[in-house]
């Protein structure tokens, strides 16, 4: 989590409503006509059918209630309105109470390809769309407890398996196991990345090990020189029901991996 924020979140008033002003929903209206028809034959199934079920508006940002409705029905969660930036504390505690933190501001037209930040259009369309699923909001759920009880230390070597599930995952195909696709919200909120995550010659992409992905440094301010690749969706399932704690023992020991970028800013 950064320490400080170039934006100001905004607060919601009567029933959780914002308002937002025109050149803001003109953003919001821009990115999705951008990313939409990108990630058609890009995301996983499961992300479209989260989409389908939200019905998040084109034209102007949703208001944080009309999505928990849907959450809500689906498997229990609901979005948090937030400042900018949350500390690791807070954040877990939300995951834990199935609540999905969504930072109430969203991005200037400087920064609209590639965000370090997470604004209101990567938290709901990158990441709300896959809480409508059950394997992603069990593992997210189980993520959060995990971390609440966790100590300082350790937190930071679970954010990294945060990083390359839940923001930068890849995932096998249901149609297609020799195709790749994109589940992590950071890819799918991102046009600069969705592209190079899949067709850039320089990224590296690797069957996802817990162990390794808790061992991996990273950086924010970056595309990402790796990518881990689930072996389909459900596995989710799978990895929520590991010892992850014992597994974060595991890598302490073990050290991290050498950076594959400038150690700058990795974490």
């Amino acid at each position: 989590m950064a320490k400080s924020s170039v934006y100001q979140s905004k607060t919601s008033g009567n029933k959780g409503v914002i308002n937002w002003s025109e050149e803001e929903n003109q953003i919001w209206a821009e990115l999705y006509a951008k990313q939409l028809p990108l990630l058609k034959t890009r995301a996983c199934s499961q992300y479209m059918e989260g989409l389908s079920l939200l019905a998040l508006p084109d034209d102007r940002i949703p208001q944080l209630p009309d999505i928990d409705k849907v959450l809500l029905a689906q498997t229990g969660w609901k979005t948090a309105e937030v400042p900018a930036l949350i500390n690791f504390g807070e954040f877990f505690r939300l995951l834990a109470n199935k609540q999905f933190p969504v930072a109430t501001f969203i991005r200037s037209k400087d920064e609209f390809d590639y965000l370090q930040e997470p604004d209101i259009f990567h938290e709901v369309f990158g990441h709300c769309p896959l809480l409508t699923n059950p394997a992603f909001a069990h593992f997210t759920h189980t993520y959060g407890k995990l971390g609440l009880a966790a100590s300082k230390e350790d937190r930071i070597y679970l954010a990294r398996l945060y990083w390359f599930t839940v923001e930068f995952g890849l995932v096998r195909s249901k149609a297609n196991p020799e195709k790749l696709e994109i589940y992590g919200g950071g890819i799918l909120s991102s046009p600069g990345e969705t592209l190079y995550a899949l067709e850039s010659g320089d990224a590296i992409r690797k069957p996802l090990k817990a162990i390794d992905a808790l061992r991996t440094p990273y950086r924010i301010d970056i595309m990402q020189p790796l990518y881990y690749i689930l072996p389909d969706f459900d596995y989710l399932f799978e990895l929520a029901d590991m010892d992850i704690m014992s597994l974060v023992n595991k890598a302490k020991g073990l050290g991290l991996y050498p950076a594959l970028f400038d150690a700058k800013k990795q974490a």
